[in-house]
Parts: structure tokens; sequence; C-alpha cells
């Protein structure tokens, strides 16, 4: 079934203009035109959900292309995807950090934030990037850390 750009923005939520650019990205291709409407296959509403599902993983429009064949199918590669999980990981982590820390920082019995030890270990920890190089650093080599630590 054949459905016009208008169409294609109103059932998948993206706009013509992101629809022109996933074009010239050649993440989509129009079959034609009714005048100077583009015309799409109706799969090309299952391709957008895939490119929306990647921009929301983290995933960049050039990598995204990467996860198609060139006949258009999808071609994911499982490796990219548990990297991106991976790195997920990693960020779902240092943002729990950052709630908790924020969380603290709203309870403390401390007269000031200063001197709450808690908090000012947590501002040595930034201020040394220490924060941003352990949750940089890849799971196993964390794991591998912690149970250094344990032990």
């Amino acid at each position: 079934m054949k459905i016009d750009i208008t169409e294609v923005s109103r059932r998948s939520g993206v706009r013509a203009s992101a629809l022109r650019f996933y074009e010239e990205k050649r993440l989509i291709v129009p079959i034609g035109r009714r005048g100077l409407r583009r015309l799409y296959d109706s799969e090309v509403l299952d391709r957008l959900a895939l490119i929306a599902l990647g921009r929301a993983a983290g995933f960049s429009l050039d990598e995204i292309a990467l996860m198609f064949a060139p006949d258009g199918r999808p071609r994911i590669d499982r490796v990219k995807l548990a990297a991106k999980a991976e790195e997920l990981d990693g960020t779902i982590h240092r943002l729990t950090a950052m709630r908790e820390g924020l969380r603290h920082a709203a309870v403390c019995p401390a007269p000031s934030h200063m001197e709450c030890p808690t908090f000012r270990r947590l501002l040595r920890a930034a201020a040394s990037g220490a924060i941003e190089r352990k949750l940089a650093a890849p799971r196993s080599v964390r794991s591998t850390t912690s149970k250094r630590r344990a032990r």
C-alpha cells in the first residue's frame, strides 16, 4: 500500500522534515511521487519504528543505517546491541549515583552541604574525575576491581 509523506508523518509521529532528512541519510526510500508529495510503501512505518528504537537506545543515525542490509531488511549486529547495553548500564549506574547523591544532599542534617562528609567525598571524587573514570571503564574491568576490593 502506498502512503504519502503527510500520512507517514501522522502515523509515525515523525515530522515531514525529519522524513526528508532520513531520506537524505538513506534510512528510508520513497517509492514515487503523487504531485509534489513523496510516496512510501507502508512498510516504511516499521522501518521508522526501528529507527526510533535505535535513537531511543542512543545509536547515531549512521549506526542505525548500518543496521539495514542493502535490500532494506534489518541486519542488526548483536555484538553492537550488547555493547550498547553495556554503555547504558554505565549511564544507569552514573545516574543512579547522581540521584542518590542529590537525595542525600536534600535531607542531610549537616548545617551546610560543605560540612557533610558524604557530600565532601562526592565533591572530591567529582573534582578528581574518579567518578567519570570509574563509570567509563568497561563493566568487566569494574567487576574485576570490585572483586579485588571484596577480598
